[in-house]
Formats: structure tokens, C-alpha cells, sequence
């Protein structure tokens, strides 16, 4: 895991680092440390990470900006901040937990626990997937999402008017973002359970999701059974 923290307090930094280095072991392959928006952005698009440690105030600049910059990548965002009121903002953006200052070593594994398990309840619903287009990073409110189709390390989401975008993150880790109502009817599909309409029974044993727009995705055998609930 290549994990990077932004913060602009040394001694912060260094606890984070010491936490995740005793915490991850052999799992860590790299651990780097900014302490500003700017050198911060310019890391993560010069180098790649795996997961971000972000604080919000970072020398009077707003930690949310690194967000806003590079908020359509694929790595998941812990925020560690002593502003506990921005939280619910946090999650909105994407985030993947919030950790509030101070903390324990405990608190550190639980988050970084959540980068692998999706939270059984997510404390706060996403309302936004952010996507690169044309250089430019567009927020898609995630009502408007019917659908989510995996595309190796990508996604496709299948939106209500009919368009698709492109979104950096995978399957597997847009699972744990978004809001329960999501389903994993497939290996490679997650759909919106408000917009299941139909299971349809197709020869060879096999099975379709009908949404309520007339679409119909591949149910894999193991989910059968799961998603009947919604017909019973």
C-alpha cells in the first residue's frame, strides 16, 4: 500500500506514520509526507498513492482543496482533522472515514481497517462521485446514478438520462462508498435497489435484473438468492 499524509504539523505526521507503520508491517510499500495543498496535489499526480491521510487546516489553506483536485482518483481519503463539524462535508467529497484529532493508535487501525471492509452502515451518505472529463473534474450527484458497471480499474456509471461516465476508482472500491440502497448483483454490476423492478428467468439457468427504465443487467448466481428478498 503507498500511503501518503498531508499535514502540516511535523509531530502529527510523524504520529500517523508511526501508527501506520506499526499497524500495516510489510503491507506498506511507501510512506511520504507533505505539508501544503500544493506540494500535496503535486505528489499524488507525480507518484500514485493508495491512500491519503488529509488534514484540513493546512497552513491556512482548506485541505478540501486537495479534494477538489484530485478527488476523481482512485485512492481512498482518511481525513484527520480537529474539525469535527466538517465531517459530514468530508464524506460527501468521498472520503472513506474521518479521524478526529486527538487520537489513538486504535483509531488509526480502524480506519485503515476500512480501506479493505466496506462499513456495514456508512456514517454519512456520499452525494457525489466526481469524474474527469476533458481535464475538467464534474460532480455527479449520486441520485442520478442507476447503475454501476466495473471496467477493470475503473467504472462506468450508467446515469438516469441515459449517459454514461468514466469514474478512476474500481468497482470494489466505489462498493465501499456507496449508499446501502447499492447492491452487488454481479461480479461486475452494482445497481440502485430503489429502481428494481424484475427478475427475469433466462434459458440455461441464468437470470436478469429488470430496472424500472426497461434496462436489464446479469444477476450472478450467487446474488439470486440475496436479491429475491426485494420480490417477496
Amino acid at each position: 500500500m503507498r500511503i501518503l499524509i498531508i499535514e502540516d504539523e511535523a509531530r502529527i505526521a510523524a504520529r500517523i506514520g508511526r501508527f501506520v507503520r506499526e499497524i500495516l508491517g510489510p503491507e506498506l510499500t511507501s510512506l511520504a509526507s507533505c505539508d501544503g495543498v500544493e506540494t500535496g496535489t503535486e505528489y499524488i499526480r507525480s507518484h500514485g498513492i493508495d491512500l491519503l491521510f488529509l488534514d484540513l487546516n493546512l497552513n491556512g489553506q482548506d485541505g478540501f482543496d486537495v479534494l477538489k483536485n484530485v478527488v476523481a482518483e482512485s485512492f481512498h481519503t482518511i481525513v484527520v482533522s480537529a474539525y469535527t463539524e466538517k465531517a459530514i462535508t468530508a464524506f460527501e467529497y468521498g472520503v472513506l472515514d474521518f479521524i478526529a484529532k486527538p487520537f489513538a493508535i486504535e483509531r488509526v487501525k480502524l480506519a485503515l481497517d476500512r480501506v479493505s471492509l466496506k462499513p456495514a452502515t456508512p456514517p454519512h451518505p456520499l452525494k457525489f462521485l466526481a469524474v474527469k472529463s476533458r481535464g475538467l473534474i464534474r460532480l455527479i450527484p449520486v441520485e442520478e446514478v442507476l447503475f454501476v458497471q466495473g471496467s477493470g480499474v475503473y467504472s462506468e456509471l450508467h446515469l438516469q438520462n441515459g449517459t454514461k461516465a468514466l469514474h478512476d476508482k474500481s468497482l470494489e472500491k466505489l462498493a465501499q462508498l456507496l449508499p446501502a440502497s447499492f447492491e452487488r448483483i454481479h461480479k461486475s454490476y452494482l445497481a440502485d435497489s430503489r429502481y428494481f423492478a424484475a427478475i427475469q428467468v433466462q434459458s440455461g439457468g441464468r437470470y436478469s435484473l429488470q430496472l424500472t427504465t426497461g434496462q436489464q443487467l446479469p444477476i450472478g448466481r450467487s446474488r439470486y438468492e440475496q436479491l429475491r428478498r426485494y420480490f417477496s
